[in-house]
């Protein structure tokens, strides 16, 4: 089923927006990655998976592979997430490396190569060393979202990843704001209802006293 509402992209870490690909934004749970089409829908929205590649996975994939493929996708989600929450807050030490394995396991099955490619600037060409993809089974198109999970780790400091402080909000995000005193997931979405339930509690308070 293909969700009618865009995936939230909001956790300034592709490895993040992964783990926010189930939300409720308003009132009903969503899973962008609920099945098949919901997976590839969602690798679109992120940009990890050319269009292509995906159009042809599509019409490759035997009966219920993509939905298996969807279900996987959920497991790899929730195991990281898992260590995401164990781990936020502070920085990742040399013995948290084992809880990693298998991430680690799934990396090992890319096949990454590089490829001189030409391409054009101004009236010139100008040659380039490209990083490819073979693409050579449906279960490939988990190995970018693994690949996002690894910069996570590897990138971010984990002091600085966060959970919102929405009471019901699952949301994760990297604090990247200047003296990393971000709190929301998003002032549209989380820090618009706590400023209007502040708002609402001094008028109680007001009328209180009055």
């Amino acid at each position: 089923m293909t969700q009618s509402m865009p995936a939230l992209f909001l956790a300034d870490s592709l490895g993040l927006d992964f783990l926010n690909s189930v939300a409720t934004p308003v009132d009903t749970p969503i899973d962008w990655l609920e099945d098949g089409e919901g997976l590839l829908g969602w690798l679109r929205q992120a940009h990890l998976v050319p269009e292509e590649v995906l159009r042809s996975a599509r019409e490759r994939a035997i009966p219920g592979e993509m939905d298996r493929l969807a279900g996987q996708a959920r497991a790899l989600r929730e195991w990281f997430r898992t260590f995401v929450r164990e781990h936020k807050g502070r920085p990742l030490q040399p013995s948290d490396l084992m809880a990693l394995d298998p991430l680690n396991a799934l990396l090992k099955r890319d096949e990454r190569y590089e490829e001189v490619v030409a391409e054009p600037s101004g009236e010139s060409t100008v040659f380039t060393l490209a990083q490819k993809r073979r693409w050579n089974s449906s279960d490939a198109l988990l190995l970018p979202i693994a690949e996002a999970m690894a910069r996570l780790v590897c990138d971010e400091d984990f002091s600085h990843v966060k959970a919102c402080e929405g009471p019901t909000c699952t949301l994760l995000f990297a604090d990247h704001t200047r003296g990393h005193a971000r709190r929301w997931c998003s002032m549209a979405l989380c820090g618009n209802r706590a400023k209007q339930a502040a708002h609402r509690l001094r008028q109680k308070t007001s009328a209180g006293q009055a």
